[in-house]
């Protein structure tokens, strides 16, 4: 059982922002198949979000999980993202969607979404903290947390005026330790300061930590311990305070291998220390697009261009030795953008995106 929350039976989670499609439409055999055998393995954790895949992750899981679990089998969370209210009367009404479309009476979990500087003010003047407060009181939720990208002063700042919060997740992984604009290891630091437990995000950086440049890939490889993932995640894990690790599993293959580590968890060795630490220096210095492919930037973008298939683009074009090209992007093109800037306001990663645009643009 989890030390800080006995729900939780182990210390890794689905995340379920990426999911393996059809299309249009999510692969709900694929899904079924996978929450079947995470389950089966001793994990029963699941983390969702109104904004993610166009509320299709809401539904994916009452078609595979809830309509067909007992509700003691899994532990929910899901969140209060800033798009989905306007006013606090907003709200309720949105909050009983949500447990609608999971198909369940309460979550386990309820975070404030990608909370920071840009949104925090419109979270307050709608009263959301003590929305969520009184709904926990009505046991509608068991645990009130938050979800956090910005610098760790203003985490501080939140965890200060809002000393009800029980648990933070964090964009937490080896690349981003020492990130000066995502802070992983100020914003822990911030955590453990207050006592609060972690929940870990992005422990892969969105398959960035997967797909490494060749040279940090063998020097992981030559370890002969595991995948890629593997070290990510458990680099993550082996922190004091950390709660849960989510991982974005989009096929089988991803879940058995990320269930086959992480059942019988073992912290990095020294030796897989020492190879993490190099592999981290090789991909930062490959000045790549930090982007994780959230897609929180394209539902508003003007122009319908698919942002980051650009980036995933641009940065393979950095990294992929013979790298053949790509033109099966559709939508707006890099040249078409028209600088409004409102994919900046939602970036979690703090991307200058319309100045990347350009120079992606002007390259041709």
């Amino acid at each position: 059982m989890n030390s800080y929350f006995p729900e939780i039976k182990k210390n890794f989670g689905f995340g379920c922002m990426r999911m393996k499609m059809n299309g249009k439409e999510v692969d709900l055999e694929e899904f079924t198949k996978m929450v079947d055998a995470f389950l089966a393995a001793g994990f029963n954790y699941f983390d969702t979000a109104h904004v993610y895949i166009d509320g299709q992750s809401e539904t994916a899981l009452r078609s595979c999980l809830t309509s067909r679990y007992p509700r003691e089998a899994y532990v929910l969370t899901n969140k209060l993202s800033e798009s989905c209210f306007k006013t606090e009367a907003d709200i309720r009404p949105l909050f009983e969607t949500q447990l609608a479309a999971c198909g369940v009476d309460y979550f386990d979990f309820y975070l404030m979404h990608a909370q920071g500087s840009r949104n925090y003010d419109h979270y307050q003047q709608c009263h959301a903290y003590e929305v969520a407060q009184a709904l926990k009181q009505e046991g509608k939720i068991h645990h009130l947390g938050i979800s956090f990208h910005d610098t760790a002063a203003f985490l501080d700042r939140i965890l200060t005026e809002h000393p009800e919060i029980e648990i933070v997740q964090l964009q937490f992984n080896y690349a981003d330790f020492e990130d000066p604009k995502i802070q992983s290891r100020k914003c822990y630091e911030v955590c453990r300061s207050h006592g609060k437990p972690v929940i870990v995000m992005e422990p892969v950086k969105g398959g960035k930590l997967v797909n490494l440049p060749e040279e940090a890939a063998n020097i992981l490889d030559s370890l002969h311990g595991g995948s890629h993932a593997s070290y990510a995640i458990r680099f993550a894990a082996g922190f004091e305070g950390i709660a849960m690790v989510l991982s974005g599993m989009g096929s089988m293959e991803m879940m058995e291998d990320n269930i086959g580590y992480m059942a019988d968890f073992h912290p990095l060795s020294p030796a897989e220390q020492e190879a993490v630490a190099k592999a981290c220096a090789i991909y930062r210095g490959q000045d790549l697009i930090a982007c994780t492919e959230c897609r929180y930037c394209v539902p508003g973008c003007p122009m319908q261009i698919e942002i980051p298939a650009f980036f995933k683009r641009e940065n393979n074009k950095r990294t992929i030795r013979a790298w053949a090209g790509d033109s099966s992007i559709s939508g707006g093109t890099p040249a078409d953008c028209v600088g409004c800037g409102q994919c900046e306001e939602i970036c979690p990663q703090h991307l200058p995106i319309r100045e990347l645009l350009a120079k992606i643009a002007q390259a041709g």
